[in-house]
């Protein structure tokens, strides 16, 4: 059934927009469920025994900086795609979308949100501060134009959390190792990927004009390239980091399961719409990232 019939037929429950108040509305529209994310800020190292308290506050505040910047970028957005969002069978629940906040009160926010990044962006200097900026400028970028080429768009969201990556390292003074930087970029895109693959089944090519560029094969066939790059990264990434010491190499299963785990949602399942839903919600993703994180504790206290 097409979304154009479902408009014809009686509203369901998951068919009206949540009713919100003034304070709510502004709440969702800077998608605190998506702020997960930003943890890519902290780096590996802070992770183990080896840091020290100055390093965890500039991370923290590197953290707290890609928080409001990704905040502000989601207002923005959202303000660009208000017409295409309520073409959206779920999209168009937003608080703009919807019409529960006006635009006049998401600009304000997004001029708040500016403020409050100012002085954070100052605490960090140059060396800490860049990353932050070029995000904000590639995702303008992407806003205005990036977003509707095939190819280049999902790039340029996998992009934003590499520079989350290294914005981390910078922060905490620690060099990045390549090989996680390209682990990062290809795991990111694996789950971009996914999320377009989903978008392309649901509601076709008419909300989000890039996906004109891809079709379900396609995608079926970069989301298996992407998977085995992403698996080639992280193992590299161990060799450098620890010789392949035993400890470490017991983390890859983990990590091959992980990506299984994921592809058996896209493609199985027909799901993967929300990339962080599925790794902070689906049981299964959360047993086998609780063990991986165990192991990788293990590791790196001994």
């Amino acid at each position: 059934m097409s979304f154009l019939d479902e408009r014809a037929t009686p509203a369901t429950p998951e068919d009206v927009a949540p009713v919100r108040s003034p304070a709510a509305g502004l709440l969702a529209l800077i998608r605190p469920g998506q702020w997960p994310k930003n943890l890519l800020v902290v780096p590996l190292p802070l992770l183990g025994a080896v840091w020290s308290w100055q390093a965890a506050g500039r991370v923290a505040i590197a953290t707290l900086a890609f928080v409001l910047a990704s905040s502000l970028v989601y207002v923005v957005n959202d303000m660009a795609d208000v017409e295409r969002d309520r073409r959206h069978p779920v999209k168009r629940h937003r608080p703009l979308a919807s019409g529960q906040v006006s635009r006049a009160a998401a600009t304000a926010l997004g001029l708040v949100l500016a403020a409050l990044l100012v002085p954070l962006l100052v605490l960090l200097a140059p060396e800490g501060a860049w990353a932050v900026l070029v995000y904000l400028v590639v995702n303008a970028a992407y806003s205005w134009r990036l977003k509707h080429l095939p190819l280049l768009d999902v790039f340029i969201v996998a992009t934003g959390f590499v520079l989350r990556l290294l914005g981390g390292y910078e922060a905490s003074g620690h060099a990045v190792s390549g090989w996680l930087v390209l682990t990062v970029l290809t795991l990111c895109l694996l789950l971009i990927l996914g999320k377009r693959r989903h978008e392309l089944s649901v509601s076709g090519t008419g909300h989000r004009p890039a996906l004109v560029g891809y079709s379900t094969h396609f995608l079926d066939l970069v989301l298996v390239m992407c998977s085995a790059l992403t698996m080639v990264g992280y193992l590299l990434y161990l060799r450098t980091e620890s010789g392949y010491e035993v400890g470490a190499l017991l983390t890859a299963p983990c990590a091959l399961f992980a990506l299984f785990r994921y592809l058996q949602i896209v493609v199985v399942k027909a799901e993967g719409g929300s990339p962080v839903r599925v790794l902070l919600r689906d049981r299964v993703m959360r047993t086998n990232s609780s063990l991986w994180a165990a192991l990788l504790l293990v590791f790196q206290l001994t």
